[in-house]
């Protein structure tokens, strides 16, 4: 009897996760795919600078033909000037503030139909809520959320028009501060954490038109706007932000356009980005039905690890509030 309970046991240990793998593989949606950018145009916004220019560099040496857009000409020029003279090829520019529709529409008009657009551009000024002038947080959430929503539907009709091109893609650059707010992040990250609602509701619309949608999670990554933010953050942000590290600009370019490529919905930049992504999946859709597997076995172990995360912060937070006090 105990020999026929032990041998019950291990076809138990083995079969559920082995059933529980094929189930997933016949649920997950919406199914993988392969998504080209030899010979296509991707369009990057906020592509003057930072990620954005290391993308514009990967998908031109890739084979794209490239567009990127901005609000600064001279950026622009030089952008254009430096992935010249890295790649020989020559990608077009518009000078346009992703905040007015009409200007937004006639550069898309201008480029021409997009295979793979990258929504890139963002803005970010750190500071506690009750410091910050609410200019501050209209500009966040103009340029982040609705500077998307204008892109976005600039492009839809060109997009859903491509004929036989194949697959097309639109990425939203979110940023783990979408993932999970951080002290003196309050208006970065509501406008972050809203191109997560964007992104799953755009994706069920235009899964029909093959059309796929990802979110992109960098880390801080050494740009020139971050150097810019870091002057200007609460000390408490720099202590909590700490934990994750910096990235190069070039290193989260690579995994996004990989990530991109492979049509993935969520494209987490490294491990901790990883464990986030684990963390918050939620209702979010998996191609990956080995992804799915390992969300399912290992969310309640990276739930307590997120709750050690938590008692960190709060506990760095009391400390520095106990200090400012003495």
């Amino acid at each position: 009897m105990a020999d026929s309970n032990l041998t019950y046991l291990w076809y138990l240990l083995f079969l559920s996760p082995v059933a529980l793998l094929i189930f997933l593989y016949l649920i997950v949606r919406p199914r993988p795919v392969k998504i080209p950018i030899k010979n296509r145009h991707v369009f990057i916004t906020g592509g003057s600078s930072g990620i954005g220019l290391a993308l514009a560099h990967r998908a031109a040496l890739e084979g794209a033909r490239v567009s990127i857009l901005a609000r600064s000409l001279d950026k622009l020029k030089e952008a254009k000037e430096s992935i010249r003279l890295a790649t020989g090829i020559d990608i077009a520019i518009f000078a346009v503030d992703v905040r007015e529709y009409d200007a937004v529409q006639m550069a898309v008009e201008e480029a021409g139909p997009i295979d793979v657009l990258v929504v890139n551009q963002g803005v970010f000024v750190p500071q506690e809520l009750e410091n910050q002038d609410l200019d501050e947080v209209r500009f966040m959430v103009d340029v982040n959320l609705i500077g998307s929503f204008n892109m976005i539907k600039a492009a839809l009709p060109g997009m859903k028009n491509r004929g036989n091109r194949g697959p097309g893609s639109i990425a939203l650059m979110s940023s783990q501060a979408g993932q999970v707010g951080i002290y003196g992040y309050t208006a970065y990250s509501a406008s972050k954490f809203g191109l997560r609602g964007l992104a799953e509701a755009l994706q069920q619309e235009l899964i029909s038109q093959d059309i796929h949608v990802s979110l992109i999670f960098p880390p801080d990554t050494d740009t020139p706007g971050m150097a810019e933010e870091i002057k200007k953050r609460p000390q408490l942000t720099s202590i909590i932000a700490a934990a994750s590290g910096v990235m190069g600009a070039n290193e989260v370019a690579k995994k996004a356009l990989d990530g991109i490529k492979c049509g993935s919905f969520i494209i987490p930049c490294n491990f901790e980005g990883l464990l986030l992504s684990i963390a918050t999946a939620g209702l979010s859709p998996q191609r990956s039905f080995l992804m799915a597997f390992v969300e399912v076995f290992t969310t309640g172990l990276i739930r307590v690890a997120a709750l050690c995360f938590q008692w960190t912060w709060y506990t760095s937070i009391e400390k520095w509030h106990a200090q400012q006090e003495h």
